[in-house]
């Protein structure tokens, strides 16, 4: 690891993105799902990596997928998205925040920078699958790759989830 902050800080200098606009602070909205003791470690390693000293203006909100609201999303510039893959798909937590929030944000979050992580015991491809498919009817923008782990997460898994918040809120800042 290397950089500022120990975490690659220097792949952030000079990002800029879309932002918030207008003095506006732009919201980052991490809605996460975390059961077990590897997903908790790769949702820290996410909100890190979105709250590093180098990201300037970005807001980021944090909200268990079961409690996450339609307003959090028509109030975010951008989402982060973290779920175990449980029996092959999405957790059931996950899912019901799209289910909650499908509608509602449809046409007002259409084309707005999105990523993810998905944990898994042994395969997370249905997870993947059932994940690009609901934010490719949201019409959201990937904007990084996700971040997939099997098993205990390791050094690397973790960096990459850093990272992942990181990028995700860099693309907001002005």
């Amino acid at each position: 690891m290397s950089g500022a902050n120990g975490r690659n800080g220097s792949r952030l200098a000079g990002v800029r993105g879309a932002g918030a606009g207008f003095g506006r602070v732009a919201t980052l909205l991490i809605v996460h799902h975390t059961p077990s003791p590897n997903c908790q470690a790769l949702f820290e390693a996410v909100l890190s990596g979105a709250t590093a000293p180098e990201i300037e203006g970005v807001s980021v909100v944090r909200r268990a997928a079961l409690a996450a609201t339609v307003s959090d999303v028509l109030d975010a510039d951008a989402f982060l998205l973290g779920t175990p893959a449980n029996l092959g798909y999405m957790s059931g937590a996950l899912k019901h925040f799209f289910d909650t929030v499908y509608y509602p944000c449809l046409d007002a979050t259409r084309g707005r920078p999105f990523g993810y992580y998905v944990h898994g015991g042994s395969d997370v491809t249905g997870a993947l699958r059932s994940i690009e498919t609901v934010t490719t009817g949201l019409g959201w923008r990937r904007a990084a790759e996700p971040v997939t782990v099997t098993g205990e997460p390791g050094k690397a898994d973790i960096e990459a989830c850093w990272e992942l918040g990181a990028t995700l809120a860099a693309g907001l800042m002005d």
